[in-house]
This record gives structure tokens, C-alpha cells and sequence, in this order.
């Protein structure tokens, strides 16, 4: 029998202990084939703060460091200053990114450091027990808005991508989705693009997947799929909104 595909050497032959349905599992290994397929494992490291990634450190054949909740960057801003010929990534979910590590992304990227940040949106936070995030969307459900997000009391979902558009330093900006076979390959290639920014030196370049939740949206792995594809692209349209590498 042929073998088609193989487990990637970056990435650990052990059990996940994400939920059935979530995507994070997937993530990972579109990471791992990348550095396989760029040859940096050997000098990557990869900083996995508070979160449903927290144990990333498990899975990544790589140094990996676990963070405060919401420091990935900053972490990763001394890591590449002090270690120059390392590779770096920070994995974030949205509760880490927009809403406690806010500062941290927002800054990084207006000094343009030059490292790859993977931004995972779900639209929860999904270790904490489901609370509404930056990202929720208007009307869903969450632990502390059982009746559904008002932007009268929570104001409206955070765009990362568009937000950092705004800043100079961010040099590549893509948001990309795990949903669908051809949004998987699309992610890879977002994420082989923002790995390949930091080996040429190109600066800050960030790519934010929407993902599912299945257990704190409460419903199964299925209807997650058809819920990124029918509510979340609606709010988080998918797309580059930056690229540029020099001079802007």
C-alpha cells in the first residue's frame, strides 16, 4: 500500500487533548508541515500563553515556551532580540490576543518585530469556561452573556486584522479559516508566507484563522463548520489586508 502523507517530523506521534470538533488540532499540524517543508525546526521556538493552546508544548517537536496569559508577544519580542537566528511564533487565542494581551500585539506591531504570530478566533474563551471574547459576535451566547452579546452593554466584535492594518510596523496581515479542505490549504499557505517574512527579515506578520469551539458554542462538530461558514466569515471576512515588505 502507498503511503500519502505521513505525520510531520515537527509535530509529536502522541494524543491531543483538544475537544472532538475544535481546530486547533489542525492548526498544528499546518504549522508543523511548514517548518518541516521550510527546514526550521531545529531553530524555532514557539511561545504558547494561558489558553486552550496552553499545552502546545506537548505537540511541537521544537522548544516551546508557556506564557502569562496574553504575553506571547512581549515573550517573543526577547526571544528574537536576544536570539536573532531563531525562528519565533506565538500562538494565541482570541481572549489571550484582543482582550488581556492587547497592549502586547498592538505594540509589537507598531515596532514591527520581527516574528510570526498564529491568532486563533473562535469567538470564545474556551479553557476559562466559554466566556464571551473581544470576538463574540453579536447575539451569541456565552457563559457571561447568557442572552446573547449586546453592543449596547459589550460594544462590538474586535477586528484584528483591520485594526493592525492601521499600523505601519504590521507587514503581513491575513485572516484565513480551518472550515473547509480549500480554507485549510489557504491557511498553510498564509502560514508558510508568515514564517518565510521572519526568515527574510520582513518584520511583524500575523495570520488569524477563525475556528471552531463545538463544546462552548454548544453545538456539535458539524454545525460548527456551517456556523464559521454562515455567521463568523460575515463578521471576520477572510483576506489579506496587509502585505507589504519594506518601505510602507
Amino acid at each position: 500500500m502507498q503511503l500519502l502523507n505521513k505525520r510531520p517530523e515537527s509535530l509529536v506521534d502522541m494524543k491531543m487533548h483538544y475537544c472532538p470538533g475544535c481546530s486547533h488540532g489542525i492548526v498544528h499540524r499546518l504549522i508543523a508541515e511548514v517548518m518541516d517543508e521550510l527546514d526550521i525546526r531545529n531553530r524555532t521556538i514557539g511561545i504558547a500563553p494561558v489558553g486552550c493552546s496552553v499545552f502546545a508544548d506537548k505537540y511541537f517537536n521544537c522548544d516551546m515556551i508557556q506564557g502569562p496569559h496574553g504575553r506571547g508577544p512581549a515573550i517573543a519580542t526577547g526571544l528574537k532580540r536576544t536570539t536573532p537566528g531563531a525562528i519565533v511564533f506565538s500562538y494565541q487565542g482570541d481572549g489571550d490576543l484582543s482582550s488581556i494581551g492587547m497592549a502586547e500585539i498592538v505594540h509589537t506591531a507598531i515596532r514591527s518585530e520581527n516574528i510570526t504570530v498564529i491568532f486563533i478566533n473562535n469567538a470564545i474563551y474556551g479553557m476559562t469556561g466559554g466566556q464571551m471574547a473581544p470576538t463574540t459576535l453579536i447575539g451569541q451566547k456565552a457563559t457571561t452573556c447568557v442572552y446573547g452579546r449586546d453592543p449596547k452593554l459589550t460594544g462590538n466584535p474586535i477586528k484584528m486584522c483591520e485594526l493592525l492594518a492601521t499600523i505601519k510596523g504590521a507587514k503581513y496581515l491575513e485572516r484565513t479559516s480551518v472550515h473547509t479542505a480549500p480554507n485549510v490549504i489557504k491557511t498553510k499557505n498564509a502560514i508558510k508566507k508568515a514564517f518565510k517574512n521572519q526568515i527574510d527579515n520582513v518584520g511583524f506578520s500575523m495570520v488569524e484563522i477563525l475556528s471552531t469551539c463545538p463544546t462552548n458554542w454548544k453545538i456539535d462538530p458539524v454545525k460548527s463548520l456551517k456556523y464559521v461558514n454562515d455567521n463568523m466569515i460575515k463578521v471576520f471576512p477572510l483576506g489579506v489586508y496587509k502585505d507589504s515588505k519594506g518601505g510602507e
